[in-house]
């Protein structure tokens, strides 16, 4: 079941394309678009291993002339060291404007190659071709590109759209379950911030931690509604003037807490759950939405495998102290993605400290 859901931009629209086996058909996805002759495919080892060869035969057949990069895996890689490297392999191999790269991979793959190509000769072409089901929902789409700094996550970037994003839903079925679960919960926050109707079909299902015991058609549908969501979002609003800020739910305390543990004790997709965890309790304080609407949140969360409480040894007022230094700062207040129903968030700076210490409290673990 093939489907293709349009990103319609002022300047440069493409297209998501949710297609089953996709990816040994990327060469013939990408030839009618332009994209010059040289192509820098930019993978990590894992990845590479599994599904290189594929998509390499798959562009050489088209007529590209393919060369490979591999960044080491982990969110802890996502330097500008790193970029570096990407940029040392574009000049050795003379890529040039009308050349592309390539992203295989899950999201710090995504981020780090849409990066070097938004600075590399001021922007070459660029394909997303995510691996993860957070990338496929989530970090491939809309244009969001960048490294982190030591004090925060993804405070270097760029805006840089993609050419095309190619979803090919069976290279999931080599997906370690606890990065099935990572994805979920952007699945999760789409359901909160936006879809009522998705949100009520994740929680119709008895178990949504691996992805054996979620049907084809019920992935199909987490990944179209997913995509759809986002590229309606960004088609509105594509630098996060407005709008698009909806999509950070549950990234302000989650980036807080990814930060704070080094990027090696929970993945993004764990903090982000934890993240909507206090986002959800926050809105009951503020009286933005029920008491009852948060635990069915926190409910489904748990159905997913996901935490529900900061891990061992994160300090309060550090998380505090580094909300301060989250991109989404203005003018001192720290801007909070709160719910006011299943479907549907607001923006607001209202959010007092002592809020979030009260909400914070009883997540701590045991």
């Amino acid at each position: 079941m093939k489907s293709v859901i349009p990103v319609e931009l002022p300047q440069q629209s493409y297209e998501i394309a949710i297609a089953p086996g996709g990816l040994s058909h990327l060469g013939h996805w990408m030839q009618p678009l332009k994209l010059g002759q040289k192509v820098l495919l930019v993978s990590n080892p894992m990845i590479f291993k599994r599904y290189g060869e594929t998509a390499i035969a798959s562009l050489t057949a088209a007529g590209f002339q393919v060369i490979s990069h591999m960044l080491p895996a982990g969110e802890r890689y996502k330097t500008l060291a790193s970029i570096q490297k990407v940029y040392d392999v574009a000049l050795e191999h003379r890529l040039e404007r009308s050349s592309t790269l390539v992203a295989l991979g899950g999201g710090v793959v995504g981020d780090m190659s849409g990066f070097a190509a938004a600075t590399w000769l001021r922007g070459i072409n660029f394909v997303q071709v995510p691996t993860s089901l957070l990338a496929m929902v989530d970090a491939a789409i809309g244009g969001k590109t960048g490294v982190n700094h030591p004090q925060g996550k993804n405070l270097i970037g760029a805006f840089y759209q993609p050419r095309l994003v190619l979803i090919d839903p069976q290279v999931l079925a080599t997906l370690p379950p606890r990065e099935f679960r990572a994805g979920m919960a952007e699945v999760i926050k789409y359901g909160v911030i936006w879809d009522a109707e998705l949100f009520a079909q994740l929680e119709s299902v008895d178990r949504l931690d691996q992805q054996r015991y979620i049907s084809a058609d019920l992935l199909q549908t987490i990944l179209s509604c997913s995509c759809l969501a986002k590229a309606h979002v960004v088609s509105k609003d594509e630098k996060e003037a407005g709008l698009r800020a909806i999509l950070n739910y549950g990234h302000t305390i989650g980036h807080a807490v990814e930060s704070l543990t080094g990027y090696r004790i929970v993945n993004h997709g764990e903090a982000v759950a934890i993240g909507m965890v206090a986002a959800g309790q926050i809105a009951v304080a503020l009286s933005l939405w029920t008491q009852a609407e948060s635990d069915r949140q926190r409910l489904l969360i748990q159905k997913a495998g996901l935490p529900t409480q900061l891990p061992a040894g994160v300090n309060i007022e550090a998380i505090v102290a580094a909300l301060q230094t989250d991109k989404k700062v203005e003018a001192g207040r720290v801007r909070f993605v709160l719910p006011t129903q299943i479907g549907a968030a607001t923006v607001t700076d209202q959010v007092s400290a002592e809020t979030i210490r009260q909400v914070l409290q009883p997540m701590q673990a045991d």
